[in-house]
């Protein structure tokens, strides 16, 4: 069993960090949602080119995003690593 107190707020670091990389997890949502929607056509038989170029597009955004937020970690230090 964890030894955290689920009763305690997100500190003002906790929230800094989830803001920064609030552009990442929406490029996964974004990549998740077009997959459920490729799946779905496909399923019904009706997938098209624009499903395909939706996902690979929505893949190029994480695969951005994640070289964006892993560029701004390793340029400004967090209160984290300073500590």
């Amino acid at each position: 069993m964890s030894s955290y107190d689920f009763d305690i707020e997100p500190t003002a670091a906790d929230l800094a960090a989830i803001e920064a990389e609030e552009p990442l997890i929406d490029a996964e949502l974004a990549w998740l949602e077009a997959e459920i929607a490729l799946m779905n056509a496909i399923e019904r038989g009706r997938a098209s080119e624009l499903d395909v170029r939706r996902l690979r597009r929505a893949e190029q955004a994480v695969i951005r995003e994640t070289f964006a937020h892993v560029a701004r970690l390793t340029r400004s230090p967090s209160p984290r690593r300073a500590a």
